[in-house]
Order: structure tokens, then sequence, then C-alpha cells
């Protein structure tokens, strides 16, 4: 029974955080010049890993699927496999693992790790993103870095502490959620 109610719980949570990753796509804003629009997508894969720990990878995985099928879940209601080829889709590939890191690491109970884990997490997307950058637009690393890293910078800081305050507040419910 208890392997039941732990499915359940993990189904549950893997449909709300895909479900969230889609609504944030929409909340985007475009900054012109930039091939990268603002979304609050990170803040839902900040998210998930906070609240789903090492299980955070499976509405990650999904939501890429969902959208590479051509449902409208990327930002701005954007599909298809076309939209992964593009200058985001690195950054979109790189949700999968920095939910990951992120999960594993946040399973821990210490606030410094817990905050690292929020910044490895935006570093793996970073560091995937640009790397896609790179070889899809194309442009030499620093261009990359100027263009697809500094004008995010701030918003994703603001990203991770929200993470981190909101899931400090609601991880004792989310808790007992998990007991039978």
């Amino acid at each position: 029974m208890d392997g039941n109610f732990q499915r359940s719980v993990i189904i549950t949570h893997t449909a709300l955080f895909i479900a969230m990753t889609a609504v944030f796509s929409w909340i985007s804003v475009p900054i012109p010049f930039f091939p990268v629009p603002v979304t609050l997508q990170t803040l839902a894969v900040l998210l998930t890993a906070t609240v789903m720990k090492r299980n955070a990878g499976i509405p990650m995985v999904l939501y890429i699927i969902l959208g590479s099928l051509g449902l409208p879940v990327f930002h701005n209601g954007t599909a298809g496999i076309g939209i992964l080829l593009g200058p985001t889709g690195g950054y979109m590939i790189g949700f999968i693992p920095a939910a990951l890191v992120a999960g594993f690491l946040y399973e821990k109970s210490q606030a410094r790790i817990r905050i690292g884990a929020l910044a490895a997490a935006t570093l793996i997307i970073y560091l995937s993103g640009l790397a896609w950058l790179i070889v899809s637009v194309p442009m030499n690393p620093v261009t990359a870095a100027i263009i697809g890293m500094l004008p995010f910078l701030p918003g994703d800081i603001i990203k991770a502490a929200l993470a981190y305050l909101i899931t400090e507040r609601v991880e004792p419910h989310i808790t007992r959620l998990g007991d039978p």
C-alpha cells in the first residue's frame, strides 16, 4: 500500500510540475535583438527540483517529450522539435540535468547545500544553453555569454531565491502529504 501511495504522489507532482512549467513558459518577455526570451520556466524547474527531489527529472523529461510531439508547452505556446533545434533548445534540454542535480542535492537539509543546488541547476541550464547557442546560431563563446547569460542573471538569481523561500515555506506541508 505504501508503494502505491508514494507512486500516486509522484504521478500527481509530475502532472503538476509539467503543467506549471508549461504555464510559466507563457509568462515571457521578449528582449529585442536577443534570441532567448525571459520566461518563468526556470523557476518551475527549480521548484520541481526542490519539491520532487530525486524524482525531479521525470516531469522535465516528459515536458520536453510533450513539446517535441507538438503540444504547445514551450515558450509562448510554441512546440515541436524545431524549437529544440533552435537557439533556446539547449536551455530547455538543460532543464533535465538541472532538475536531477538540484533534486538530489536538495535532499540534504543544510541551507548552504540547498542554495548551492539551486545555483548548480541554474549554472547547468546556462552551460547547456550557451553550448547549444554557440553551435546553433553560431557565435563565439564570449558573445554567447553576453547575449545568452548576462541579461538573465539578475532574474535568475531572483528566481532561485524565490524557489528557496517558497520551498522553505511549503516543505513541511509537502512532507506531511507524503505520509499515508
